[in-house]
């Protein structure tokens, strides 16, 4: 269950923080992933102004993980912005879809294309984003 920060190549822009999710994330660890999250976010928020969950190495996630991104989204510090990165074939990005939260939560197909669009949501997600 332990968040790891992604190593990039290279590294991401200041003030973007990028982790990566746990295989499955479903009522048994998705209340414990909240406090790890946020205090990553915390130990960047002087300058925090995106935070990436990669979600490219989940396999399964059921509503708790739709629950979860809203919590985070909903408890960034001013001005940080959520990105999340998902496989689009994957199930955490159908689930996203269906639930709703892809409208208020960018999805990126990768975390070089999440990384890179540092004006959010001006410019949008690539192709992995439902309209």
């Amino acid at each position: 269950m332990p968040l790891r920060p992604r190593p990039c190549d290279p590294c991401g822009p200041p003030g973007c923080a990028v982790l990566a999710l746990p295989p499955d994330i479903d009522f048994c660890n998705a209340a414990g992933l909240l406090p790890l999250i946020m205090t990553a976010v915390e130990h960047h928020s002087a300058g925090l102004r995106v935070l990436v969950l990669d979600l490219t190495a989940t396999r399964f996630m059921d509503s708790q993980g739709v629950r979860l991104l809203d919590e985070v989204r909903r408890r960034l510090p001013g001005s940080a912005r959520l990105r999340v990165v998902a496989a689009p074939k994957g199930v955490p990005s159908r689930v996203l879809e269906l639930s709703g939260l892809r409208r208020d939560v960018p999805v990126y197909d990768n975390l070089a294309e999440a990384l890179r669009q540092e004006s959010g949501a001006a410019s949008g997600p690539g192709s992995g984003s439902a309209a």
